[in-house]
């Protein structure tokens, strides 16, 4: 289920709420956070995730119209993944002048070489986030954030809930492997099953 204007707290009503919000996220996002190797990491996004990010920007920015939030919920929105999705925040987590030049262009295309891997052999492709993917993909050099979604069947996600599960990045300048924690299933599981 999407956001709407109603979700969202006005800027004191939040102050008020937001260490234990803060809490709960953090915790929540512990059991969607999937590092795959050294400096990559995906975000499971949900519809929680997407309200404290709006919560957030709308704090940091000082938004106090209606029409101020509701562009920012038009832009979260279309990361929450529908029943049968997953909506991920892809991150490469560099931190120097020197790795940035050295892995951005190695990296060009790495939005399309995420997968999950089921334990029947199943592998399901990521596929860019469609309203982020014209602004993030370039052929020289790759953006540090992009957002990418995998689709998934009844059956693949009854296999998902059936047994263990990873997540690789199989690109010819970075291939590494993660297997998914139970609490990391659980999680995407409910996602999934809307």
């Amino acid at each position: 289920m999407k956001l709407n204007l109603a979700d969202i707290a006005d800027t004191r009503a939040y102050e008020r709420t937001r260490p234990e919000f803060q809490k709960r996220l953090f915790e929540l996002k512990r059991k969607r956070r999937v590092p795959v190797g050294p400096i990559i990491t995906l975000m499971f996004e949900n519809r929680e995730t997407m309200r404290f990010q709006v919560q957030e920007m709308a704090r940091a920015e000082r938004m106090a119209t209606d029409e101020q939030i509701q562009a920012e919920l038009d832009v979260y929105n279309a990361l929450i993944p529908d029943a049968g999705e997953l909506s991920a925040t892809l991150f490469v987590e560099l931190t120097s002048r020197r790795e940035l030049e050295e892995w951005l262009p190695k990296l060009v295309g790495i939005e399309r070489s995420v997968q999950l891997w089921l334990s029947d052999g199943t592998v399901i492709g990521a596929a860019p986030e469609d309203g982020h993917a014209d602004q993030l993909t370039r052929d020289d050099v790759t953006a540090s954030v992009h957002y990418v979604r995998f689709s998934l069947t009844p059956e693949q996600i009854d296999r998902l809930a059936a047994g263990p599960a990873s997540i690789a990045v199989c690109h010819p300048s970075y291939s590494e492997t993660t297997a998914l924690s139970g609490d990391t299933r659980s999680e995407l599981l409910t996602d999934l099953r809307g």
